[in-house]
Protein backbone atom coordinates (compact mmCIF):
# COMPACT_ATOMS: atom_id res chain seq x y z
CA UNK A 1 0.00 0.00 0.00
CA UNK A 2 1.02 3.20 -0.93
CA UNK A 3 2.13 5.71 2.40
CA UNK A 4 0.92 8.53 1.70
CA UNK A 5 2.30 9.90 5.16
CA UNK A 6 5.48 10.70 6.86
CA UNK A 7 3.99 8.38 9.69
CA UNK A 8 5.60 5.10 9.36
CA UNK A 9 4.61 3.10 12.42
CA UNK A 10 1.57 3.51 14.80
CA UNK A 11 0.97 2.99 18.81
CA UNK A 12 -1.37 1.50 19.70
CA UNK A 13 -2.90 2.91 23.28
CA UNK A 14 -3.85 -0.50 24.51
CA UNK A 15 -6.14 -0.98 27.17
CA UNK A 16 -4.17 0.62 30.04
CA UNK A 17 -1.17 2.16 31.36
CA UNK A 18 -1.23 0.53 34.67
CA UNK A 19 1.24 -1.58 35.11
CA UNK A 20 -0.70 -3.42 38.27
CA UNK A 21 -3.53 -4.07 35.69
CA UNK A 22 -1.41 -5.42 32.77
CA UNK A 23 -0.57 -9.31 34.40
CA UNK A 24 -4.39 -9.56 35.14
CA UNK A 25 -5.98 -8.39 31.77
CA UNK A 26 -3.27 -10.75 30.21
CA UNK A 27 -4.47 -13.38 32.22
CA UNK A 28 -8.20 -12.96 31.94
CA UNK A 29 -7.77 -12.31 27.65
CA UNK A 30 -5.70 -15.08 27.37
CA UNK A 31 -8.34 -17.33 29.37
CA UNK A 32 -11.18 -15.71 27.17
CA UNK A 33 -9.11 -16.15 23.63
CA UNK A 34 -8.35 -19.90 24.34
CA UNK A 35 -12.45 -20.28 25.49
CA UNK A 36 -13.25 -18.64 22.11
CA UNK A 37 -10.62 -21.41 19.85
CA UNK A 38 -11.78 -24.19 21.55
CA UNK A 39 -15.57 -23.10 21.42
CA UNK A 40 -15.64 -22.05 18.29
CA UNK A 41 -13.10 -24.65 16.49
CA UNK A 42 -14.82 -27.17 19.01
CA UNK A 43 -18.11 -26.79 17.10
CA UNK A 44 -17.25 -26.40 13.70
CA UNK A 45 -14.98 -30.10 14.35
CA UNK A 46 -18.75 -31.20 15.71
CA UNK A 47 -21.16 -29.75 12.59
CA UNK A 48 -18.55 -31.32 10.48
CA UNK A 49 -18.61 -34.72 12.36
CA UNK A 50 -21.81 -35.20 12.89
CA UNK A 51 -23.82 -35.71 9.89
CA UNK A 52 -27.21 -34.83 11.64
CA UNK A 53 -26.05 -31.75 11.50
CA UNK A 54 -25.68 -31.23 8.16
CA UNK A 55 -28.51 -28.88 7.89
CA UNK A 56 -28.60 -25.13 6.42
CA UNK A 57 -28.85 -23.76 9.97
CA UNK A 58 -25.27 -25.66 11.35
CA UNK A 59 -23.70 -24.90 7.80
CA UNK A 60 -24.42 -21.07 8.86
CA UNK A 61 -23.83 -21.87 12.17
CA UNK A 62 -19.90 -23.01 11.37
CA UNK A 63 -18.99 -20.32 9.35
CA UNK A 64 -20.07 -18.06 11.84
CA UNK A 65 -17.88 -19.99 14.07
CA UNK A 66 -15.31 -19.48 11.53
CA UNK A 67 -15.47 -16.32 11.44
CA UNK A 68 -15.99 -15.03 14.86
CA UNK A 69 -11.91 -17.27 15.57
CA UNK A 70 -10.23 -15.17 12.86
CA UNK A 71 -11.73 -11.89 13.71
CA UNK A 72 -10.89 -12.93 17.52
CA UNK A 73 -7.75 -14.04 16.34
CA UNK A 74 -7.12 -10.50 14.12
CA UNK A 75 -6.82 -8.50 17.41
CA UNK A 76 -6.29 -10.68 20.67
CA UNK A 77 -2.93 -11.93 19.74
CA UNK A 78 -1.53 -8.24 19.23
CA UNK A 79 -3.12 -6.93 22.77
CA UNK A 80 -2.06 -10.09 24.50
CA UNK A 81 1.40 -8.65 23.36
CA UNK A 82 1.16 -5.01 24.74
CA UNK A 83 0.24 -6.20 28.26
CA UNK A 84 2.84 -9.01 28.68
CA UNK A 85 5.92 -7.16 26.76
CA UNK A 86 4.89 -3.86 25.77
CA UNK A 87 5.07 -4.52 22.41
CA UNK A 88 2.49 -1.75 21.16
CA UNK A 89 4.40 -0.58 18.12
CA UNK A 90 2.76 -1.63 14.85
CA UNK A 91 3.93 -0.72 11.32
CA UNK A 92 1.83 1.19 8.75
CA UNK A 93 1.53 -1.76 6.58
CA UNK A 94 0.51 -4.23 8.99
CA UNK A 95 -1.96 -1.82 10.64
CA UNK A 96 -3.76 -1.63 7.67
CA UNK A 97 -3.61 -5.70 7.37
CA UNK A 98 -5.36 -5.50 10.60
CA UNK A 99 -7.66 -3.38 9.74
CA UNK A 100 -8.50 -5.13 6.59
CA UNK A 101 -9.16 -8.73 7.96
CA UNK A 102 -11.10 -7.31 10.72
CA UNK A 103 -13.32 -5.45 8.66
CA UNK A 104 -13.82 -8.13 6.44
CA UNK A 105 -15.10 -10.54 9.33
CA UNK A 106 -17.15 -8.10 10.76
CA UNK A 107 -18.68 -7.54 7.74
CA UNK A 108 -19.06 -11.22 7.20
CA UNK A 109 -20.33 -12.13 10.73
CA UNK A 110 -23.00 -9.35 9.76
CA UNK A 111 -24.69 -10.92 6.64
CA UNK A 112 -24.60 -14.15 8.22
CA UNK A 113 -26.78 -13.44 10.50
CA UNK A 114 -29.26 -12.04 8.32
CA UNK A 115 -28.55 -15.47 6.04
CA UNK A 116 -29.09 -17.07 9.42
CA UNK A 117 -32.51 -14.91 10.13
CA UNK A 118 -33.83 -16.06 6.70
CA UNK A 119 -32.88 -19.46 7.44
CA UNK A 120 -35.33 -19.47 10.50
CA UNK A 121 -38.33 -17.86 8.58
CA UNK A 122 -38.15 -20.78 5.98
CA UNK A 123 -37.77 -23.13 8.93
CA UNK A 124 -40.39 -22.12 10.81
CA UNK A 125 -43.04 -20.56 8.65
CA UNK A 126 -42.75 -22.64 5.29
CA UNK A 127 -41.72 -25.80 6.76
CA UNK A 128 -42.78 -28.02 3.94
CA UNK A 129 -40.82 -25.95 1.47
CA UNK A 130 -37.78 -25.86 3.47
CA UNK A 131 -36.02 -28.51 2.04
CA UNK A 132 -36.32 -26.95 -1.70
CA UNK A 133 -35.91 -23.45 -0.56
CA UNK A 134 -32.85 -23.59 1.27
CA UNK A 135 -30.94 -26.09 -0.91
CA UNK A 136 -26.81 -26.49 -0.67
CA UNK A 137 -26.93 -24.23 -3.53
CA UNK A 138 -28.67 -21.47 -1.80
CA UNK A 139 -26.82 -21.62 1.21
CA UNK A 140 -23.55 -21.95 -0.41
CA UNK A 141 -24.83 -18.41 -2.82
CA UNK A 142 -25.30 -17.15 0.90
CA UNK A 143 -22.29 -17.52 2.29
CA UNK A 144 -20.34 -16.69 -0.57
CA UNK A 145 -21.64 -13.21 -1.07
CA UNK A 146 -21.56 -12.66 2.79
CA UNK A 147 -17.82 -13.06 2.02
CA UNK A 148 -17.64 -10.92 -1.40
CA UNK A 149 -19.41 -8.12 0.70
CA UNK A 150 -16.98 -8.10 3.54
CA UNK A 151 -14.05 -8.16 1.12
CA UNK A 152 -15.44 -5.42 -1.01
CA UNK A 153 -15.86 -3.44 2.26
CA UNK A 154 -12.84 -3.50 4.23
CA UNK A 155 -11.15 -2.46 0.57
CA UNK A 156 -13.19 0.87 0.18
CA UNK A 157 -12.79 1.67 3.62
CA UNK A 158 -8.82 0.56 4.45
CA UNK A 159 -8.17 1.99 0.63
CA UNK A 160 -10.11 5.54 2.05
CA UNK A 161 -8.46 5.52 5.47
CA UNK A 162 -5.01 5.45 4.46
CA UNK A 163 -5.29 7.64 1.17
CA UNK A 164 -5.50 10.22 4.54
CA UNK A 165 -2.29 12.01 5.53
CA UNK A 166 -0.96 10.94 9.13
CA UNK A 167 1.32 13.43 9.80
CA UNK A 168 1.17 14.72 13.15
CA UNK A 169 0.26 12.17 16.13
CA UNK A 170 0.87 8.69 15.57
CA UNK A 171 -0.86 7.47 18.90
CA UNK A 172 -3.91 5.37 18.21
CA UNK A 173 -5.99 5.57 21.23
CA UNK A 174 -7.52 2.22 20.71
CA UNK A 175 -5.88 -1.38 21.45
CA UNK A 176 -6.09 -2.59 17.34
CA UNK A 177 -6.35 -0.29 14.14
CA UNK A 178 -9.84 0.43 13.89
CA UNK A 179 -11.02 2.94 11.38
CA UNK A 180 -12.57 5.31 13.42
CA UNK A 181 -9.43 5.68 15.79
CA UNK A 182 -6.64 6.19 12.97
CA UNK A 183 -8.53 8.09 10.57
CA UNK A 184 -8.70 10.40 13.98
CA UNK A 185 -5.40 10.43 13.39
CA UNK A 186 -5.46 11.97 10.32
CA UNK A 187 -4.13 15.89 9.52
CA UNK A 188 -5.74 16.00 5.94
CA UNK A 189 -9.35 16.93 5.44
CA UNK A 190 -11.47 13.39 6.28
CA UNK A 191 -15.44 14.86 6.48
CA UNK A 192 -15.57 12.98 2.94
CA UNK A 193 -13.76 9.89 4.52
CA UNK A 194 -16.01 9.92 7.70
CA UNK A 195 -19.09 9.93 5.31
CA UNK A 196 -17.95 7.42 3.45
CA UNK A 197 -17.52 5.31 6.18
CA UNK A 198 -20.74 6.43 8.29
CA UNK A 199 -22.53 5.59 4.58
CA UNK A 200 -21.08 2.04 4.03
CA UNK A 201 -21.86 0.86 7.78
CA UNK A 202 -25.05 1.95 7.71
CA UNK A 203 -25.87 0.67 4.47
CA UNK A 204 -24.56 -3.14 5.84
CA UNK A 205 -26.24 -3.06 9.24
CA UNK A 206 -29.48 -1.52 8.24
CA UNK A 207 -29.85 -4.03 5.10
CA UNK A 208 -29.10 -6.51 7.47
CA UNK A 209 -31.27 -5.81 10.17
CA UNK A 210 -33.85 -5.01 7.51
CA UNK A 211 -33.69 -9.14 6.91
CA UNK A 212 -33.65 -10.03 10.05
CA UNK A 213 -36.60 -7.69 11.28
CA UNK A 214 -38.72 -8.67 8.53
CA UNK A 215 -38.09 -12.22 8.84
CA UNK A 216 -38.78 -12.35 12.91
CA UNK A 217 -41.60 -10.42 12.07
CA UNK A 218 -43.33 -13.00 9.97
CA UNK A 219 -41.99 -15.96 12.80
CA UNK A 220 -43.66 -14.16 15.43
CA UNK A 221 -46.76 -13.66 13.60
CA UNK A 222 -46.98 -17.78 12.84
CA UNK A 223 -45.77 -18.21 16.17
CA UNK A 224 -48.69 -16.79 17.25
CA UNK A 225 -51.01 -18.43 14.93
CA UNK A 226 -49.69 -22.04 17.12
CA UNK A 227 -52.45 -23.71 18.70
CA UNK A 228 -50.15 -26.54 20.22
CA UNK A 229 -48.14 -25.82 23.39
CA UNK A 230 -45.15 -28.04 22.18
CA UNK A 231 -45.07 -26.33 18.97
CA UNK A 232 -45.10 -23.22 20.42
CA UNK A 233 -42.14 -23.93 22.26
CA UNK A 234 -40.35 -25.45 19.67
CA UNK A 235 -40.38 -22.26 17.17
CA UNK A 236 -39.51 -19.67 19.74
CA UNK A 237 -36.41 -22.00 21.07
CA UNK A 238 -35.04 -22.70 17.24
CA UNK A 239 -35.01 -18.51 17.09
CA UNK A 240 -34.18 -17.79 20.87
CA UNK A 241 -30.22 -18.43 20.29
CA UNK A 242 -29.79 -16.29 17.20
CA UNK A 243 -31.73 -13.33 18.69
CA UNK A 244 -29.33 -13.12 21.76
CA UNK A 245 -26.84 -13.48 18.82
CA UNK A 246 -27.88 -10.65 17.12
CA UNK A 247 -28.56 -8.18 20.08
CA UNK A 248 -25.52 -8.72 21.34
CA UNK A 249 -23.49 -8.10 18.06
CA UNK A 250 -25.63 -5.52 16.59
CA UNK A 251 -25.74 -3.56 19.93
CA UNK A 252 -22.03 -2.64 19.83
CA UNK A 253 -22.03 -2.53 16.02
CA UNK A 254 -24.05 0.75 16.79
CA UNK A 255 -22.07 2.39 18.88
CA UNK A 256 -18.77 1.92 17.70
CA UNK A 257 -19.19 3.18 13.92
CA UNK A 258 -22.84 4.75 13.28
CA UNK A 259 -21.93 8.12 14.14
CA UNK A 260 -19.18 10.99 13.36
CA UNK A 261 -15.84 10.50 15.02
CA UNK A 262 -16.59 13.83 17.24
CA UNK A 263 -19.28 12.15 18.49
CA UNK A 264 -16.81 9.15 20.04
CA UNK A 265 -15.64 8.71 23.18
CA UNK A 266 -12.24 6.59 23.26
CA UNK A 267 -12.78 4.62 26.30
CA UNK A 268 -16.22 3.96 25.18
CA UNK A 269 -15.03 2.75 22.17
CA UNK A 270 -12.02 0.77 24.09
CA UNK A 271 -14.80 -0.74 25.68
CA UNK A 272 -17.46 -1.97 23.49
CA UNK A 273 -14.59 -2.75 21.22
CA UNK A 274 -13.85 -5.44 23.96
CA UNK A 275 -16.92 -6.71 24.40
CA UNK A 276 -17.48 -7.21 20.02
CA UNK A 277 -13.64 -8.65 19.75
CA UNK A 278 -13.33 -11.21 22.76
CA UNK A 279 -16.52 -11.78 24.52
CA UNK A 280 -18.93 -11.96 21.22
CA UNK A 281 -16.66 -14.49 20.01
CA UNK A 282 -16.25 -16.08 23.42
CA UNK A 283 -20.21 -16.36 23.99
CA UNK A 284 -21.91 -17.19 20.24
CA UNK A 285 -20.92 -20.85 20.73
CA UNK A 286 -21.78 -21.12 24.35
CA UNK A 287 -25.28 -19.71 23.43
CA UNK A 288 -25.75 -22.20 20.85
CA UNK A 289 -24.93 -25.24 22.37
CA UNK A 290 -26.35 -24.43 26.16
CA UNK A 291 -30.07 -24.03 24.23
CA UNK A 292 -29.59 -26.65 21.26
CA UNK A 293 -30.25 -30.71 22.15
CA UNK A 294 -28.78 -31.14 19.06
CA UNK A 295 -25.90 -29.55 19.73
CA UNK A 296 -25.25 -31.38 23.16
CA UNK A 297 -26.25 -34.84 21.33
CA UNK A 298 -23.54 -34.35 18.96
CA UNK A 299 -21.59 -33.45 21.66
CA UNK A 300 -22.02 -36.77 23.59
CA UNK A 301 -21.74 -38.86 20.32
CA UNK A 302 -18.74 -37.44 19.32
CA UNK A 303 -17.23 -37.86 23.74
CA UNK A 304 -18.41 -41.26 23.91
CA UNK A 305 -16.37 -42.01 19.82
CA UNK A 306 -13.52 -41.03 21.77
CA UNK A 307 -13.81 -42.34 25.33
CA UNK A 308 -14.26 -45.73 23.27
CA UNK A 309 -11.12 -45.04 21.27
CA UNK A 310 -9.41 -44.29 24.01
CA UNK A 311 -10.49 -47.54 25.55
CA UNK A 312 -9.49 -49.58 23.10
CA UNK A 313 -6.18 -47.97 22.84
CA UNK A 314 -5.15 -48.38 26.52
CA UNK A 315 -6.25 -52.20 26.89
Amino acid sequence: MENNTEVSDFILLGLTNAPELQIPLFVIFILIYLITLLGNLGMITLILLDSRLHTPMYFFLSNLSLVDFCYSSTVTPKVMAGLLIGDKVISYNACAVQMFFFAVFATVENYLLASMAYDRYIAVCKPLHYATTMTTGVCAHLTIVSYACGILNASVNVVDTFSLSFCMSSVVHHFFCDIPAVMALSCSDKHFSELILIFISSFNVFFALFVIFISYLFIFITILKIQSGEGYQKALSTCASHLVTVSLFYGTVIIMYLQPSSHHSMDTDRIASVFYTMVIPMLNPVVYSLRNKEVKNAFKKVAEKAKYSLGVVYK
